[in-house]
């Protein structure tokens, strides 16, 4: 048990075993490099850095292989490698502190980088001018939602998640009198007319609403980042006495919430970007496209935004520019996209409870290289005036001695 134990030791602080990581780390940057040109920025994170393993499809098949080591699996290795050294090998002294500091900053990095990926929200508010809103919405994700509307003063609303939704199946709900079943579902689907499209095509068709007229064409999904893929779905409500219709879903934004009645209740049903709701809304007062004189070159794009959060008595005017983001509730809010032609901009809203990690990491790691070299330098400084020193008196001595 002993040796097993050593053995198990012995290779999680094995420098061989940080040299083998690195090289696989360089392997992985590579080829992610190499896909992003396909995939995109949010398709490479989440097939190469935000997995365990790199998966791929066997050919002719839906059934993915691990083929390469992802980004948590090498990226957790190297931080457990990286501690096991530390508390196996290394005793903390003086004359290595700044070593021992720069390594904690390095583990601290690491850290960073992994509550990063777990816990970082991205979201967009796409504002008019005049217009407020209380919620920012997804890049990616979207949610089905069912509103009941009985109440004008109050939307009471039930949404369910893509990821459920791509499972199909049956969900029941204690505030809905009726069962919803999702019959079929489509990551990326375009609407298509169906007057356009042969009968015989096997598209999903619906007994209600939007999709009496219409039908959707499924599309391969795209990681463009300048591109969204817009899903769309084959819902059945079911109540007590039966079948309530089918309806047909889509996040396209040429499909509106269909409404429909039943039990004196009114319902609407949509397929939207998920939403993402504060108790604080943002009102765009005012945005700005600015250029050079004489060019067409930007210069500046700002928003002048209004917040309001009557319970906690905030209440001002914010101008938010490039590299002046706002932050308010936990959320920082950047310039991302606008069109003062038709008069919108759209924000870029980051919640990261981890963003001070990379920054504390940076700073000791740079005190940890100061003290090292500093301790180096003065080693070296004191050497050589011993040496300087001793050859000093090896010269006198002879002179001494003749005199």
């Amino acid at each position: 048990m002993r040796d097993t134990w050593q053995d198990f030791i012995k290779f999680f602080t094995s420098l061989k075993l940080t040299v083998v990581l690195l090289a696989l780390s360089i392997v992985l940057i590579f080829w992610a490099t190499i896909a992003q040109v396909q995939l995109g920025i949010w398709g490479v994170q989440e097939q190469f850095f935000k997995t365990f393993f790199v998966l791929k499809k066997i050919p002719g098949t839906e059934i993915p292989v691990p083929v390469f080591p992802g980004g948590y699996f090498i990226g957790g290795l190297l931080l457990i490698n990286l501690i096991a050294a530390h508390v196996y090998r290394f005793r903390f002294t003086w004359a290595k502190s700044g070593i021992q500091l720069t390594h904690a900053g390095l583990i601290l990095l690491l850290l960073g980088e992994l509550f990063t990926g777990l816990w970082q929200e991205d979201y967009q508010l796409r504002l008019d001018v005049g217009q407020a809103k209380n919620y920012s919405e997804s890049f990616r994700d979207q949610e089905l939602a069912i509103t009941d509307k009985t109440d004008p003063d109050f939307d009471d609303v039930v949404v369910l998640p893509d990821k459920l939704l791509a499972h199909r199946g049956a969900v029941q709900h204690s505030t809905l009198p009726f069962r919803i079943v999702i019959r079929d579902y489509f990551p990326n689907a375009v609407p298509q007319s169906r007057d356009q499209v042969p009968a015989n095509a096997g598209l999903p068709q619906a007994t209600m609403g939007f999709g009496r007229d219409f039908t959707v064409i499924p599309l391969p999904l795209s990681y463009r980042q300048d591109q969204s893929n817009l899903a769309a779905a084959l819902v059945e409500l079911i109540g007590p006495g039966g079948s309530l219709g089918t309806w047909l879903l889509s996040a396209h934004p040429f499909v509106r919430p269909q409404p429909f009645e039943y039990d004196g209740r009114h319902f609407e049903l949509s397929l939207r970007f998920a939403r993402n709701y504060k108790p604080f809304s943002l009102t765009l007062l005012e945005l700005r496209h600015d250029v050079y004189p004489g060019t067409d070159i930007p210069k500046n794009f700002s928003s002048r935004v209004r917040l309001s959060q009557p319970d906690a008595h905030a209440d001002r005017e914010v101008l938010i520019y490039m590299n002046n983001p706002l932050r308010y509730g936990g959320l920082t809010f950047y310039q991302y996209q606008m069109d003062s032609a038709s008069g919108y901009s759209v924000l870029q809203v980051v919640r990261n409870p981890s963003w001070m990690l990379p920054y504390v990491s940076c700073i000791l790691m740079m005190l940890g290289l100061l003290i090292q070299f500093g301790i180096s330098l003065f080693r070296f400084t004191g050497k050589r005036r011993a040496a300087v020193g001793a050859a000093n008196t090896a010269t006198a001595t002879p002179a001494a001695t003749a005199a």
